[in-house]
């Protein structure tokens, strides 16, 4: 018995020692860097967000190449895949979509626009979507044990109600249907070409992401630090956590990578709860519901809206319940 709890303990303990060899490798290159941001003439919670985000840049940087490298050589393969599924497309989708980059859900848009994925294949895409929130907890190793959960129910969760909505309200589809040249235009994050991208982006897309969500951490650790500081804030914050998902849905919606950015930090620095945080990041799919607001009937873009914030909002209920 002793024998088998050892070899279960082994990958944890040693996933420990590399979070804390990381950890202190990371304070060791930013001492020089931290101690002349500690001379600026800042209050102390303005000198907390600037190093936070400064530690940030090199994990960043590194996980953004090794997801342009993934997105150049493989995203292509996975889009054809996708488009030839159809009915089938939900595992595929899911399983595409726990790749951090925006592009998946953009073309997920593109394609249900017109009909040539159905609507709970495009549900399983926008839940499994993990946007920039991985990217973020690795470039954080104090908080890397929250990337497999958060995936994990991610690609769950997306796969049983996107067969669920395929059961309950099933799509037709258009079946060997074109993919016209305009829907292969859209554009992901940075405006970069989702579909044809150039070998130099693989180095300058991964810098100007870096240095957009630098920003964004940085403004946003900002604005929570000085909410920390307010007691009143703290106390309203923590007091709502059944609250919190409906909420963190709410803003979920909203059409932009900076807000899995925010929901993140906000998890980090332990403003929301897990089960908030979930569901505003199932809520989230980056820029593929601006997509679809733009390409696809009104009417059935509301539908797919409230389906997603409903199934996001129970979701991190029931997670926040059970926690």
């Amino acid at each position: 018995m002793n024998i088998i709890l050892n070899v279960l303990w082994y990958p944890r303990r040693m996933l420990i020692s590399i979070v804390n060899k990381l950890n202190a490798f990371n304070e060791w290159i930013f001492e020089p860097v931290d101690s002349l941001i500690e001379k600026l003439p800042f209050a102390d919670w303005v000198i907390d967000a600037i190093c936070d985000s400064v530690h940030l840049l090199p994990f960043l940087f590194f996980v953004f190449l090794i997801i342009e490298l993934l997105e150049f050589f493989w995203a292509d393969k996975i889009n054809s895949l996708i488009k030839k599924t159809g009915k089938s497309g939900i595992l595929v989708g899911s399983l595409a979509s726990i790749i951090p980059q925006c592009g998946f859900s953009v073309m997920a848009s593109s394609l249900y626009s017109r009909r040539i994925i159905t609507r709970g294949a495009l549900i399983a895409v926008y839940l499994a979507t993990s946007d920039e929130t991985i990217p973020i907890l690795l470039a954080t190793p104090s908080k890397m044990y929250l990337v497999i959960p958060i995936v994990g129910l991610k690609l769950l969760i997306g796969i049983i109600f996107g067969y669920l909505i395929e059961f309950l309200t099933p799509t037709k589809i258009v079946d060997n249907a074109d993919f016209s040249p305009e829907i292969a235009e859209e554009e992901g994050c940075c405006k970069h070409d989702i579909e044809h991208g150039h070998k130099r982006e693989i180095i300058i897309h991964p810098i100007v992401h870096t240095a957009n969500v630098f920003a964004f951490i940085l403004v946003i650790t900002l604005i929570l630090n000085y909410c920390l500081e307010s007691t009143a804030i703290t106390d309203l914050i923590s007091g709502g956590k059944y609250i919190q998902p409906v909420v963190a849905s709410l803003i979920g919606l909203i059409p932009n990578c900076a807000i899995s950015i925010g929901i993140t930090m906000m998890l980090i620095k332990g403003s929301i709860t897990f089960g908030a945080a979930m569901s505003g990041l199932l809520a989230n799919a980056g820029l593929g519901l601006l997509v679809l607001l733009k390409n696809n009937d009104f009417k059935d873009t509301i539908k797919v809206i409230v389906m997603l914030f409903v199934i996001s909002t129970i979701s991190g209920l029931v997670i926040t319940f059970i926690g």
